[in-house]
């Protein structure tokens, strides 16, 4: 370059040209030499480390390759070829332009910290991507932390182009900016706030990619798909989206569901309201009706069997129901629940499972089922609790009792 440079300002000394003429025509022939062999290297480059990383990614069973060239990696790296070209050569281009000159090396400089920027943007979304496709990381926030870093790195580039632009060593820039730090907290709160969030998140195992989460404050309920350093995306049951700062996962309270699916049931908890003036004792002819149906066969023969020997023996009189010993229909009836539930096959019989009677209200009292289903799948969760509940109030009427219903007089 420097042969090829005295000859072409000699050459045009000797055409008759003034100095300065000569030293521009000699800088825009040697720019354009320059550009343009910067261009064919570079389009050479690519094409051979493109042709090289296809060939090897063909060959390897690991897909991390094949990730690689679908985040551009090795056509990034191409760059830096000709980049090194030009930087090289730069001086000698410019060397009768100082002012030029010095312009020039910055803008390439700060151009090559972008594209450095680049280059390990690329190799980290490909880390991203190559994760996720594995099991044991697939749930795992690791964009997140590929933010973080990134973050930092950026920071980093910024403070080298302020230092590189204002000709500052690197070292006192840095330390200079130590001044502003509290302006950089600010601007960078939420960075840092989801930071340590994620880490909290992530080490205390809150939340993963994949859970089913109700976060009532924002309005959420439905899966967690994405897990950024700023903000937790939820997609809700009806394909809406909701975005949640990731520090509110820490700050505030959530529900997270995952308990609930790797337990194998989903818990029903419902209850219906039996009018109290339904309630009522027992007669023979009443157990003897009730016999008939047949989950609570077995329970009143042996019930009415044992009633009836201690009232003997107590010598009870029973032409009054309420002396002694006595069955109710509303006890029956908890009977007759709890033995239905225990011979359904939609619940897993290995969890909770009752029928209770609540606290007495002024509309009646509420008996509650409380058991979980074996299929933990919405859908289906809600056809098997609406299933029993069906039947629930269907048989009330065959055990003499009545649901509570409000009944609104119409007023003219």
């Amino acid at each position: 370059m420097l042969k090829i440079k005295h000859y072409i300002y000699d050459l045009l000394i000797e055409r008759g040209l003034s100095e300065t003429s000569a030293k521009y025509l000699n800088m825009l022939a040697l720019l354009v030499a320059l550009l343009i062999a910067a261009f064919i290297i570079d389009f050479i480059t690519k094409r051979v480390l493109w042709r090289f990383s296809t060939g090897i990614a063909k060959s390897t069973k690991t897909n991390f390759d094949d990730i690689l060239l679908s985040n551009k990696l090795p056509r990034n790296i191409a760059h830096i070829i000709p980049l090194v070209i030009l930087i090289e050569f730069v001086p000698q281009v410019f060397s009768d332009f100082d002012y030029t000159e010095n312009i020039i090396e910055k803008t390439l400089k700060v151009i090559a910290i972008f594209l450095t920027l680049r280059i390990i943007k690329s190799f980290f979304y490909s880390l991203r991507d190559y994760l996720k496709t594995l099991p044991r990381y697939k749930d795992k926030p690791v964009y997140s932390y590929i933010q973080v870093v990134m973050i930092f790195l950026w920071i980093l580039a910024v403070f080298s182009i302020f230092a590189i632009v204002t000709g500052i060593s690197f070292i006192q820039f840095f330390a200079g900016i130590g001044t502003a730090s509290a302006i950089i907290v600010l601007v960078f709160r939420d960075t840092i706030l989801g930071f340590v969030a994620s880490i909290q998140v992530t080490v205390n195992d809150m939340v993963r990619i994949g859970d089913w989460i109700t976060f009532e404050k924002y309005g959420a309920d439905g899966d967690v798909i994405e897990i950024t350093l700023a903000t937790v995306k939820v997609q809700n049951w009806d394909k809406t989206i909701t975005t949640i700062p990731t520090y509110a996962l820490i700050s505030d309270s959530f529900k997270n569901w995952r308990g609930m699916m790797a337990s194998g049931g989903r818990r029903i908890k419902r209850s219906v309201i039996i009018k109290t003036s339904s309630i009522k004792f027992l007669s023979d002819q009443d157990i003897e009706r009730f016999k008939k149906i047949e989950l609570v066969t077995n329970y009143l023969n042996k019930q009415s069997e044992e009633i009836r020997k201690h009232n003997t023996e107590k010598g009870v009189d029973k032409s009054v129901l309420i002396n002694g010993r006595n069955l109710t229909n509303f006890g029956v009836f908890r009977k007759y629940l709890i033995t239905y539930m225990e011979n359904h096959a939609a619940i897993n019989k290995d969890m909770t499972l009752m029928v209770r009677q609540l606290e007495p209200t002024s509309q009646g009292i509420p008996m509650e089922i409380y058991a979980f289903s074996s299929d933990i799948r919405w859908q289906n969760y809600e056809y098997i609790m609406a299933d029993i509940f069906d039947h629930v109030l269907a048989s009330v009427n065959y055990f003499d009792l009545e649901i509570y219903e409000l009944v609104v007089a119409n007023v003219d």
